[in-house]
């Protein structure tokens, strides 16, 4: 945790050094790789209770990714990083749990930055994580980032041409295993399954457990200073909180998850899904969408 509050700051200083949407932009090469250990079985437990998952004996889906999240931030803030880490928006991870993995595992973590992007608002960089046990990748996952800065005229520079990747940022990789199957009802749709008021400490409770003490997170007067009006919870709270209720966790093949709004704390927040548990979304006020996701399952 101390690393990570270290990385904050340190990313902190820095941006200011830095310009997004830069088309010649390098990413780092390096690969920071957190040593194989067995999970500490208290802060599992810590993370387990405020997320809502059960003691099941694997690891919760999410988990891995909070283990792994201060080698990201530390290669994310420092010098060689080409985006301002100041501003930077989780916008989706996509995570792909090859077998269950035990507590007692001494699992490696390794991560990297995968690629870089043109956005419709900015720029996008994709982050990698590995997990390993024994030399078997057991777990992994991309999420996307975004560096928001205003589009580029045309001709101004390559950063300005839509991409592919641009096309398709905000769309599940597995969108060919969907081939043939009915169209998922819209975020709006889906029944409401559970409700949860959501605390405005919730943001501190939640940094404490996985060591992210974003401003942006703490409380009104820090968020402020980038723009919110309140503290907002963390966007892995919010993906783990819905993944605690997903039945058969050992079956999931991928799971893919979109945020498309901030929750502003204190929140009374809907969570809503299809009969199966596979489409999910979380709703606020006025059916406002938090985030839509999606499960799909072995065999």
């Amino acid at each position: 945790m101390t690393s990570l509050s270290a990385s904050l700051v340190r990313g902190a200083l820095l941006s200011p050094l830095k310009r997004a949407g830069r088309p010649d932009a390098a990413l780092p090469p390096d690969r920071p790789t957190r040593p194989a250990a067995p999970v500490a079985p208290g802060p599992l437990a810590a993370y387990g209770r405020i997320c809502g998952f059960t003691e099941s004996g694997a690891l919760p889906l999410t988990y891995p990714h909070v283990l792994a999240f201060p080698d990201t931030m530390r290669l994310m803030t420092g010098r060689a990083f080409p985006l301002p880490v100041l501003g930077l928006v989780h916008t989706w991870i996509e995570i792909a749990p090859h077998r269950p993995v035990e507590p007692t595992e001494p699992l490696e973590l390794t991560v990297y930055a995968q690629e870089l992007n043109p956005h419709r608002r900015g720029t996008e960089v994709t982050m990698t994580t590995e997990a390993r046990v024994a030399g078997e990748l057991v777990w992994e996952s991309r999420s996307g980032y975004l560096s928001r800065h205003a589009p580029r005229r045309p001709g101004q520079d390559p950063a300005s041409t839509p991409s592919a990747a641009e096309a398709g940022a905000n769309l599940p990789t597995s969108t060919a295993s969907t081939a043939g199957r009915p169209a998922a009802a819209s975020p709006e749709e889906l029944p409401a399954r559970a409700e949860w008021s959501l605390p405005g400490d919730l943001g501190r409770r939640y940094g404490a457990v996985s060591g992210d003490r974003n401003p942006i997170h703490l409380y009104p007067l820090t968020a402020r200073l980038f723009g919110f009006p309140r503290a907002i919870a963390h966007g892995m709270w919010t993906a783990a909180r819905c993944l605690a209720e997903t039945r058969d966790p050992a079956a999931v093949r991928t799971v893919r998850i979109d945020f498309r709004a901030p929750v502003l704390l204190p929140a009374t927040v809907t969570y809503a899904a299809d009969a199966a548990g596979d489409a999910f979304a979380l709703r606020g006020l006025g059916d406002r969408v938090h985030l839509v996701g999606a499960v799909t399952r072995k065999g």
